[in-house]
């Protein structure tokens, strides 16, 4: 079926929906929803988009998903034009429907606080509650499911990316813009169901499109929407007709807030007699994390970074830092470093692409590939650019990454860059690793992971890993920041922890924990060391890591291989500082240095923190999103440096803390 659309040109359109959804106990709960108005050439790109949306929600993972293509006519097609766009910035959710309630009033709804008292109504439907604002009825036929809009879209250039993620300002405003022209329709509020999202509207003619900041608190999952019928009964039906039934494109759709109409009045927007300031939503932000335990602060140390440290003058056992083998003090290292600053000089004043590639990069790169055994190795200026690079270069259109849940932020935001579907599995749960392998059966695809998960001290199951990468025929890429001087009997890493043959395809690390320096670096075959330097932009387009740090990352690579006696201190001490925790009662147990002390609430967690703080002892307490909320806890850094006084203290002092 065929159509003319824009112009001359005679091609397909058709509407494509997903439904994406997940059983609990006994009934499906709504997970994901997407759709649009496009032409034929688009269809496999949205559908992966779509695809890909659903399997990545913050509300879960679905275990049905429901795509649906239709085709569509031309005289089908209703065009309307996008409603105007004004934001108001609110401290809290209360003064953001206190705004809603205003706004009704201007459209003349008096009622709006009865309204509001019903939105609870809609948190566990799918569609919409068609309201009769004069008499509180509600006219949707099924109360349990509601009523839903649908066959919208914004109209769009077929060249324009397709996006994975929710576009929740521009999908909005492309909904609201179809229901306000819908019969009868007088008016509509609507509260985001999505927990990280907390932002709504309310929408009419007469006041455009009204985005308000805050409905809701961050987290909550509660949403809805209500449409606002006035007038008579026998019209509903048409009303829900056009709802569900007519197709509608919505023209000069804005992609986000910044590009809204200038001269519209959303800078400062008053509310209860008083200028609500643009800036202040950096204020709510702060006050909010305050309000919830989450605020994080910096402490200013004052002495090298080593098992003791000095602040304020004081002396602190240093149970927090990454400096697993404790040689950011050693002298041979500040020593390297000082050298390459007289020879060198202080910066390296390019990217290694142009300006910024000395000898002692190279030489670096060549003792990394050594130590990992691997054909090459590539230098980036952190861990966090090293898989952000890597990853969205790797992570190509037509490709499947597979990314355990407890993944580090950096793997998580390298994956959202990349243009690949992501598909998350269950922590270190090698069944479910493979059952989503075979539901996506890639040709091309990825399997990454931390070898030590940086929050529980965990170990990742490479040998299981490795056979499905054989199995499946596809790549494995390892984040060995907190494996490498940490695990092995010589602290080469995950590898030697599990005594393999081979080495996966992408051996990701640091220099900046073990290796007393900073930058990170990927280690593998010539091919992909080739393939990063042309195609990773976190390396291409940054400056080189100064001379200095180079070095002292070389010579420190030099004393762990020279030195496995540290690696083995290092073990000593994880185990003596476990048993004596175990011995007061607070069960530990980790298979690396870093030993998490499971709280639970994130206000307990800041509380013991701070009072072992006072105490001499600087701990750090790990709190959402780091870790999942009620999970929030101590998280103990074990050092080569520590002496087995520094551990009893430290022990003694948590036990008593935490069971005064």
């Amino acid at each position: 079926m065929k159509n003319k659309y824009e112009g001359d040109v005679t091609i397909m359109m058709y509407s494509l929906k997903m439904r994406a959804s997940q059983s609990k106990s006994g009934s499906s709960q709504h997970i994901s929803g997407a759709e649009r108005i496009i032409n034929e050439n688009e269809i496999n790109l949205n559908v992966e988009a779509f695809i890909s949306r659903a399997m990545n929600h913050s509300k879960g993972q679905p275990d049905f998903i429901n795509l649906k293509i239709e085709a569509v006519t031309q005289d089908e097609i209703q065009y309307v034009d996008a409603l105007p766009v004004k934001t108001v910035e609110v401290l809290n959710a209360e003064t953001g429907q206190e705004i809603i309630l205003k706004y009704l009033e201007q459209i003349g709804i008096t009622n709006g606080s009865a309204i509001m008292k019903m939105f609870s109504q809609t948190y566990n439907m799918r569609g919409a509650m068609l309201l009769d604002v004069d008499t509180l009825e509600r006219l949707e036929p099924n109360h349990e499911r509601g009523l839903r809009a649908t066959y919208m879209d914004a109209v769009h250039n077929s060249a324009n990316k397709v996006e994975d993620t929710k576009n929740h300002f521009a999908e909005a405003i492309v909904l609201a813009s179809k229901v306000i022209n819908a019969p009868n329709i007088i008016g509509e509020i609507c509260v985001s169901d999505d927990p990280n999202y907390v932002t709504g509207y309310v929408a009419a003619l007469s006041i455009g499109y009204v985005r308000i900041t805050k409905l809701k608190d961050m987290g909550s999952p509660d949403g809805g929407r209500i449409f606002l019928y006035r007038g008579d009964h026998d019209k509903v039906k048409d009303c829900i007709n056009y709802l569900e039934h007519q197709k509608v494109l919505v023209r000069n759709v804005p992609n986000n807030p910044a590009t809204q109409n200038k001269n519209a009045a959303t800078k400062n927007i008053v509310t209860n007699c008083s200028i609500v300031d643009k800036n202040n939503f950096l204020m709510e932000t702060i006050n909010n994390l305050k309000q919830n335990n989450l605020y994080r602060t910096m402490n200013v140390i004052e002495s090298a970074q080593d098992s003791h440290v000095a602040i304020d003058g004081h002396d602190f056992i240093m149970m927090a830092s990454n400096n697993y083998l404790g040689l950011t003090a050693d002298s041979r290292i500040k020593v390297a470093a000082m050298d390459a600053i007289e020879r060198y000089g202080t910066g390296s004043g390019g990217s290694r692409l142009t300006t910024g590639n000395f000898t002692l990069h190279k030489e670096l790169e060549d003792d990394l590939s050594k130590f990992k055994h691997t054909e090459r190795a590539i230098l980036f200026n952190t861990g966090y650019m090293a898989n952000v690079g890597t990853i969205s270069a790797l992570g190509r259109s037509g490709t499947v990454i597979f990314s355990d849940e407890l993944n580090h932020a950096s793997i998580i935001d390298g994956c959202r860059l990349s243009r690949a579907q992501v598909v998350i599995y269950r922590h270190n749960d090698m069944k479910d690793l493979e059952n989503n392998i075979k539901k996506i059966a890639p040709s091309n695809g990825l399997i990454v992971t931390d070898a030590v998960f940086s929050m529980d001290g965990d170990i990742a199951n490479l040998p299981a890993i490795m056979e499905l990468t054989k199995k499946y025929n596809l790549l494995v890429m390892v984040d060995e920041a907190h494996s490498t001087g940490v695990i092995g009997g010589t602290g080469h890493g995950i590898v030697e922890h599990f005594g393999l043959k081979s080495n996966p395809d992408v051996l990701m690390g640091t220099l900046s924990k073990s290796l007393a320096s900073e930058g990170g670096y990927v280690c593998g075959s010539q091919t992909l060391i080739d393939y990063l330097c042309n195609k990773a932009r976190s390396f291409i387009f940054s400056t080189s890591l100064a001379p200095a740090t180079i070095a002292a990352a070389k010579a420190a690579l030099n004393v762990l291989n020279t030195e496995p006696e540290r690696v083995k201190r290092l073990h000593y001490n994880i185990e003596y500082f476990c048993k004596h925790l175990n011995h007061y009662g607070i069960n530990t147990n980790t298979e690396s240095a870093i030993v998490p002390i499971i709280i639970g609430e994130e206000e307990r967690a800041l509380k013991i923190a701070s009072e072992l703080y006072n105490k001499g002892i600087y701990i750090s307490a790990i709190r959402y999103p780091t870790v999942a909320k009620g999970q929030a806890r101590l998280r103990a850094a074990i050092m080569a440096t520590h002496t087995e006084d520094d551990l009893n203290t430290v022990a003694e002092k948590i036990n008593r803390t935490i069971k005064p």
